[in-house]
C-alpha cells in the first residue's frame, strides 16, 4: 500500500527498486540517488541501533540514556550516573541522538526517501 501524499513519487519509486532487489537485479546507480557517505552510514546504523534499543518489549524496562550511551555510543565511557552524567557533554548528544532516532522513526525518514539531507535537497550531479 502507498500513502497518496506530497511524497508519493519518491515512495513509489522506492518500492520499484524494492522489488527490482527482491528479484535480483543489481544496485541501481542512477544520478541523484541518496548515496549516503560512510560517516552518514556510521550515524544511521548508529540511530538504527538505538531505535532497537528503545523499542523494548512491554514487559522489559526502557533503557536509561546512560545505558544507551555507554552500550552504543560511548563503549568505554567511565562517566558514572549522577551530577557528573546530568552536566556532561556526553549525556546532552545521547539525548539528541534519541531525538533525532525517534523523530526518523515517526516520519524524518521520508526526507531520505527523497534525498534531502540536513535539510537540504540533495543536487542531481
Amino acid at each position: 500500500m502507498i500513502v497518496r501524499d506530497p511524497a508519493i513519487e519518491a515512495r513509489r519509486r522506492a518500492a520499484w527498486r524494492l522489488d527490482r532487489r527482491l528479484a535480483g537485479a543489481p544496485p541501481s546507480r542512477r544520478n541523484g540517488a541518496f548515496r549516503p557517505t560512510a560517516f552518514q552510514r556510521r550515524r544511521l546504523d548508529l540511530l538504527l541501533d538505538i531505535l532497537d534499543m528503545l523499542l523494548t518489549p512491554p514487559s522489559a524496562p526502557r533503557p536509561t540514556s546512560h545505558e544507551i550511551a555507554r552500550r552504543l555510543i560511548y563503549p568505554g565511557m567511565t562517566i558514572g550516573r549522577g551530577m557528573e552524567w546530568k552536566s556532561s557533554t556526553e549525556r546532552r548528544r545521547t539525548q539528541r541522538l534519541i531525538n533525532e532516532a525517534l523523530a526518523l522513526m515517526h516520519g524524518g525518514y521520508r526526507a531520505l526517501l527523497r534525498g534531502v539531507v540536513g535539510g537540504r535537497q540533495k543536487s542531481a550531479a
